[in-house]
């Protein structure tokens, strides 16, 4: 049984360009996605966790990817770390259910300096999910693109008035703007953090704006990997 990287998905229409977490070209190694059905994006991104039925739709699909041969599990989006510790306990392999799970790490990495996180909804982004993650809310500062109008109606919208077609150089300005934005507002900032998954094809928009690391959700796929596997294709380098 060939083994692999387990994605579970919300349920989307939206497309899912190079450096997203659910396409395939972003993985130097096999992965399998598993579409969780009503996971709509509305009853995810917020600032509390899903309904229990849907979260125990999430248990199954990562109960199933595990007895498939899945060596870990992500999700695709940052506002399941509401449910980490239910969805780590379900399986015997490790979970990112969000890459803000990263963030205690990276602030000790880079000497404790505040985190910066660009997020799908920053209204959404509350106290609670960040300590779920292991986050101090007094330590993080908190960006979001909800207010865009194309970022809206591409991936905060639901399924069904989803915006078909992107252009990433649209979405990578409005990307850019934000994390420009973010930093000019607290230049203490000592790396970026991408709570949201649709945003790793814009690292070098963040990158050149800022000129900081960027972490994100394929980097908690490269800290799982079994040894030997390689690390996430060249969609973004290594900060």
């Amino acid at each position: 049984m060939t083994s692999f990287l387990g994605v579970l998905m919300l349920d989307t229409a939206f497309p899912r360009i190079p450096g997203d977490v659910g396409n395939a070209d972003s993985y130097d190694h096999p992965v399998r996605f598993h579409i969780v059905q009503g996971a709509d994006v509305t009853r995810i991104v917020r600032g509390n966790p899903p309904d229990a039925a849907l979260v125990e739709a999430f248990v199954q699909g990562a109960r199933m990817l595990e007895a498939q041969g899945a060596w870990g599990i992500l999700t695709s989006c940052g506002f399941l770390g509401h449910v980490q510790e239910t969805l780590a306990a379900a399986v015997r392999i490790p979970v990112v259910a969000s890459a803000l799970c990263l963030g205690p790490l990276i602030r000790t990495v880079t000497g404790d300096q505040p985190l910066g996180i660009l997020t799908a909804d920053s209204s959404a982004l509350t106290p609670t999910l960040l300590r779920a993650c292991g986050l101090d809310p007094a330590t993080v500062h908190i960006a979001g693109l909800e207010e865009q109008g194309a970022w809206q109606r591409l991936i905060l919208a639901p399924k069904h008035e989803q915006a078909l077609t992107l252009d990433p150089a649209e979405i990578g300005t409005l990307v850019e703007d934000t994390a420009r934005a973010l930093v000019a507002e607290n230049p203490k900032i000592g790396a970026l953090l991408l709570e949201c998954t649709n945003l790793p094809p814009y690292v070098k928009y963040i990158r050149n704006a800022t000129s900081l690391p960027v972490f994100d959700i394929l980097h908690a796929a490269a800290l799982m990997r079994p040894h030997g596997l390689l690390i996430p294709n060249g969609s973004h380098p290594s900060p």
